[in-house]
């Protein structure tokens, strides 16, 4: 039977749980602070559920002590408890990598209830500071914010289950995070001209001298020789639908052929593709407003349909080396494509490109392969495409995330709003 003690401004509640190899009585406690903007009737049921649930826990061996346990033993047991039921295997991914890199070996072994705002300020410090490689920089304010959200969360949870009484997470300060409209990377008007023109374009590539082993075994000297390529078909048609739809790299691994409406030149994103723990995971998007039907541009849907031919005709001439699913971005045997492979033909497109350029200003900038859906957004706004619409391709929940991004396009419009209004105005025109 749990004991009640009332207190200045809270209640103690005290519960045995048994007694120990000596003998010794085991008790348990815990604090109820009354919520002052309830009524005393109110706080009076919310005491009474407290020492109902709070005696459930001894007996039953779930109740933890903030004051007993070390962070780490509690973080682990939030990890299987909470975490797993509740995120996304990408994101408990990215929790267990920087709980176990850089939180656990900070204050994994100080008592959750003991660790303080300045411990954690020690932590974010030492992240932010140079490498022990030498290397500047130390790591970016992004990640230390991932790291602080983590041990928040965690506190959140702790303070839930009555493990602990106060989340010190709230008395820290996290470095600030550099707005995402300052960096964008995109083509201009004229450099996504340029590249488009080079998904055409035919490039050689120098082999040098090696052996080689014929079907006897028997090994054979093959000399240097050049051989003209073009970039196959599915990366140009990758690229396009990056480029014309805006869609992430995930959306795009992810399409199947059923994905693509020929009849009404229309394409569904309904699901996504990441890495987890190293293997590709196909799910529908963390957001409602990502699942969306887009439409595609003709020229685009004529590559697609041509596409579609090649990788029918592939697929008979493989035979009974297909290992796909119907996807149509894939890898030799059909199997879906490797996330990462569109981003480093990407790149190497756009650096044969530099490389032949002996004009500085005809180079392409490197941008990420994320660059095309923005170059596509930065692109419909210079168009004088309302934010909606554009939001509504991007996926984005609301029209706000759009305008953060994309601010130095929207004030460029407002600057061209600006004059158009005063040669109205004043000239007539």
């Amino acid at each position: 039977m749990a004991s009640i003690r009332k207190r200045k401004d809270s209640y103690q509640i005290t519960v045995s749980n048994g007694r120990d190899s000596s003998g010794r009585q085991l008790v348990e406690t815990a604090t109820f602070r009354p919520d002052p903007t309830k009524t005393e009737k109110q706080n009076q049921k919310a005491l009474e559920k407290f020492v109902f649930e709070f005696e459930e826990r001894v007996k039953s061996g779930k109740y933890l002590d903030g004051e007993k346990i070390t962070f780490q033993e509690f973080a682990n047991r939030w990890l299987k408890e909470y975490a797993a039921h509740q995120l996304e295997a990408s994101t408990m991914q990215l929790y267990t990598y920087l709980l176990n890199a850089h939180i656990f070996p900070a204050i994994g072994h100080l008592k959750l209830s003991k660790i303080q705002p300045l411990q954690l300020n020690k932590l974010y410090n030492t992240l932010s500071e140079t490498r022990k490689d030498g290397k500047p920089g130390g790591y970016a304010a992004k990640t230390i914010k991932h790291v602080h959200n983590i041990i928040s969360a965690i506190y959140t949870t702790a303070l839930k289950w009555n493990v602990c009484v106060e989340n010190p997470c709230q008395r820290v300060d996290t470095p600030h995070i550099t707005p995402a409209r300052d960096k964008v990377k995109y083509f201009t008007l004229e450099q996504s001209q340029t590249f488009l023109s080079l998904l055409d374009k035919e490039y050689t590539t120098t082999y040098k001298a090696h052996d080689r082993v014929d079907d006897t075994g028997k090994t054979y000297h093959v000399a240097e020789y050049n051989e003209t390529r073009k970039l196959p078909t599915q990366f140009k048609l990758f690229f396009l639908l990056a480029l014309f739809c805006g869609c992430r790299r995930g959306e795009l691994i992810a399409l199947t052929w059923n994905d693509l409406d020929f009849n009404d030149g229309s394409l569904n994103i309904t699901k996504s593709t990441s890495i987890v723990n190293g293997k590709p995971l196909t799910k529908a998007p963390k957001t409602r407003s990502s699942i969306r039907v887009l439409s595609v541009p003709a020229s685009v849907l004529d590559v697609a349909k041509a596409y579609r031919k090649e990788q029918l005709q592939y697929r008979m001439a493989l035979g009974s080396k297909w290992e796909g699913d119907n996807y149509i971005f894939i890898q030799w045997n059909g199997r879906q494509m490797h996330p990462d492979t569109p981003y480093n033909t990407f790149k190497r497109v756009i650096q044969r490109h530099n490389a032949s350029c002996k004009d500085e200003h005809q180079k392409l900038p490197e941008i990420p392969l994320h660059g095309l859906r923005h170059t596509s957004a930065t692109l419909l706004i210079s168009q004088n495409v309302d934010v909606r619409t554009v939001s509504g391709r991007l996926g984005h929940a609301q029209t706000s995330t759009t305008m953060d991004i994309y601010a130095h396009s929207l004030k460029k419009m407002d600057e061209v709003a600006s004059e158009k209004l005063e040669n109205l105005l004043a000239h007539g025109q």
